[in-house]
C-alpha cells in the first residue's frame, strides 16, 4: 500500500523538502535544487510503492525544454554561426571518449551488451537513446526481446543517477584544480555573448580637438565605442538630450552610459572626466521606466521605432530579467523588457502608450503561441528518422527544444510572438525541472529497491560511476585545454541533464552555462541516440 494514497501530495512534499535541502551549505557549497532529486530517491527507496505517473515526467521535460529553447534560440544559432565547427567536434569528442570508457568497463567487468548499453544511456542522461535501442531491437523481431528490454532498462534505471552524481562530482573537482576564475571568463565573454553588464555612467569634458565639429554617430564608429549617450551641456547653455546626429565640440560635456572599463576608454579618448553631472532641468524633463507589453512592440529593433524623431527622449538602458543591456539600435525588444527613458514630461504618456506598460499584460501567458510551439515541438519529437539502418526520435525533449529554439530565433510570426516573458520563461523552466527531477528521483528509488537482491545494482553503479566520472574529466581538459574553450562554457556543454545545469549556473552566478547548454543539447540528443545504437550493434 502507498504510503501516500495521492500521488500529487508525495510530489510536492520531496519538492518542498528538496528545495530546503539544495539551500544548505557544506564547505560554502549547495547543490541547489538539484538536492530534490536525492531526496526522490531516498523517499522512493524507503518505500518501494511510491510512485509518480510518468506524464508528470513528461510534462515537466516538456515545459522545461521548450521554455529553454525559446530563451536560447537566438544565442543558439548566433554561436553555431561564430563557433559551430569546434563545438561540434568538441561534443563528438566527449561522446566518443564516453563510448570507449564504456567499451572499456563493459570488458572489464564482463557485462551483457545489453546491460553495458542501458548504463551508457543512463550515465548519459539520455530517454530518447534508450527508446531508440529498444525500437532497433524489435524492428530486427528477436526471440527474447522482453528480456533484452528490462536488461536495458535495469542498466538504464541504476545508473541514471549516478551518471548525474557523478558529472557533479568531476565538475565541481575540475573546477578546484583548474582554479576557475568565473569573473575573468564573463568578462570575457560578455563580449561575445548578451550577458548582463555592470552599468554605469559618467560626464567627460570633450578636450580632444580631432573629436570637434564630428556628430555622436561617427564619433562612435570611428572609434568602435561600446557605449550610449545621455544629455549634453555646451558652454553657457542648458543641458540637451542627445542623439545620433548631436555635434559635439571642445568643452563640451557629455553624459556617457556603459560598463566602467569601457567608460574608462572612451573618457581617454575624447578628453577628461568632468564633475558636471548635467542635470537636466525636471520641469521639462523627467525620468521613467517603461514595461514593454505592446505585443507589435515585441521582436522589433530600437532604431525601427524612430523614437528621436517622435519625441523628445533618450533610452539610458534596458533590464531584461536581472540583467542590464546597452539601448544599442539594434537591440530586438523582448516581452516584459523594462526601458529607463529620460524624456520631456509632455511625451512620457504617449511613450508608455506605445510600448504598453501594463506589469499585468507582462505576467500573463500566452497560451496560444505557447501551445502550439509545444505541439509542433511533440510532433516533430514523435517522426521516426532513419539514417544507415540505425532509427531514431528526437522525442518529447529534443521535438520541443529544436521547435523551441527556432521560434526563439524567429521571434515573432505576424501577429503571434513566440518568445516568453522572462518573467513566465523562468518560472515555467523552473517548475518543469522541479517536475522531472522529482519523479526521476521517487520513480528510480523503487527501482533501487525491488531489484536489490540480483546484485545486478552494484555493477550498474559502479559502471555508471566510472564512466560518468573518468568520461567528465577527460572531456573539460580536452575542452580546456585542446579547444581552448572557457570552463563556463563547458559546463553548459556537459550539463547532460537539467540538475547538473542548475549546478553550473550556481558555479558560475551567471547565465553562461545555459548558452552552451542550449546549443550542446540539441546536437547531443541526436548523436547520443546514434552512438548508444552503433555501441549495442558493435556488442552483439
Amino acid at each position: 500500500m502507498n504510503s501516500f494514497q495521492n500521488p500529487l501530495i508525495l510530489l510536492f512534499i520531496v519538492s518542498a523538502i528538496g528545495y530546503l535541502v539544495g539551500r544548505i551549505k557544506i564547505f560554502g557549497n549547495s547543490i541547489g535544487i538539484s538536492a530534490i532529486l536525492f531526496v526522490g530517491l531516498f523517499i522512493g527507496a524507503f518505500d518501494p510503492n511510491n510512485h509518480i505517473p510518468v506524464i508528470i515526467f513528461e510534462l515537466g521535460l516538456v515545459l522545461f525544454v521548450y521554455s529553454l529553447g525559446v530563451n536560447s534560440g537566438k544565442v543558439f544559432f548566433q554561436s553555431i554561426k561564430n563557433n559551430g565547427l569546434r563545438d561540434i567536434t568538441f561534443v563528438v569528442s566527449t561522446l566518443t571518449v564516453s563510448v570507449l570508457i564504456a567499451l572499456l568497463v563493459y570488458y572489464l567487468f564482463d557485462l551483457t551488451p545489453e546491460l553495458i548499453t542501458g548504463i551508457y544511456t543512463g550515465t548519459t542522461t539520455n530517454t530518447p537513446a534508450l527508446a531508440g535501442v529498444i525500437q532497433m531491437i524489435r524492428e530486427n523481431n528477436v526471440s527474447d526481446l522482453n528480456e533484452i528490454t528490462q536488461s536495458l532498462t535495469i542498466g538504464y534505471t541504476f545508473s541514471y543517477p549516478i551518471g548525474i552524481l557523478g558529472v557533479i562530482i568531476a565538475l565541481k573537482l575540475m573546477s578546484k584544480l583548474l582554479k576557475i576564475d568565473y569573473k575573468k571568463e564573463f568578462n570575457d565573454l560578455k563580449k561575445i555573448y548578451p550577458l548582463e553588464e555592470s552599468l554605469s555612467s559618467k560626464s567627460v569634458k570633450i578636450t580632444n580637438p580631432e573629436i570637434g565639429g564630428k556628430n555622436l554617430r561617427e564619433i562612435t564608429n570611428q572609434n568602435k565605442f561600446n557605449i550610449l549617450y545621455g544629455r549634453i551641456c555646451k558652454p553657457n547653455s542648458k543641458p540637451q538630450l542627445t542623439n545620433w546626429e548631436t555635434i559635439v565640440n571642445s568643452n563640451d560635456d557629455l553624459m556617457i552610459i556603459g560598463n566602467i572599463e569601457e567608460l574608462e576608454r572612451v573618457i581617454k579618448i575624447l578628453g577628461e572626466e568632468s564633475e558636471s553631472n548635467i542635470s537636466y532641468d525636471r520641469k521639462l524633463y523627467d525620468v521613467k521606466t517603461i514595461f514593454i507589453s505592446n505585443p507589435k512592440i515585441i521582436g522589433r529593433e530600437i532604431s525601427s521605432l524612430n523614437l528621436n524623431q517622435k519625441y523628445d527622449a533618450t533610452i539610458t538602458r534596458i533590464r531584461r530579467g536581472d540583467v542590464d543591456l546597452l539601448a544599442k539600435p539594434n537591440l530586438i525588444l523582448e516581452l516584459g523588457d523594462r526601458i529607463r527613458f529620460v524624456a520631456k514630461r509632455s511625451d512620457l504618456k504617449d511613450l508608455s502608450t506605445l510600448f504598453g506598460d501594463s506589469y499585468n499584460n507582462v505576467s500573463q501567458i500566452n497560451i496560444v503561441s505557447l501551445g502550439i510551439g509545444i505541439s509542433l515541438g511533440l510532433l516533430l519529437g514523435s517522426i521516426n528518422f532513419n539514417f544507415f539502418n540505425i532509427s531514431f526520435k528526437f522525442g518529447i525533449a529534443g521535438g520541443p527544444l529544436i521547435v523551441g529554439l527556432i521560434f526563439g530565433a524567429i521571434g515573432r510570426t505576424g501577429s503571434i510572438n513566440w518568445t516568453l516573458p522572462f518573467g513566465v520563461s523562468t518560472t515555467i523552466n523552473q517548475f518543469g525541472l522541479i517536475l522531472l527531477l522529482a519523479v526521476i528521483g521517487i520513480n528510480s528509488g523503487n527501482a533501487f529497491i525491488t531489484n536489490i537482491d540480483n546484485g545486478v545494482w552494484i555493477w550498474a553503479i559502479s559502471a555508471g560511476a566510472i564512466i560518468s566520472i573518468a568520461s567528465t574529466i577527460i572531456s573539460v581538459l580536452i575542452g580546456y585545454k585542446l579547444f581552448k574553450i572557457p570552463y563556463s562554457l563547458l559546463l553548459g556543454f556537459l550539463s547532460n541533464q537539467p540538475a547538473i545545469l542548475d549546478l553550473s549556473k550556481e558555479m558560475t552566478q551567471n547565465r553562461i552555462p545555459l548558452i552552451s547548454y542550449s546549443i550542446m543539447f540539441p546536437v547531443a540528443l541526436i548523436l547520443k541516440v546514434l552512438f548508444a545504437q552503433i555501441l549495442y550493434s558493435i556488442l552483439i
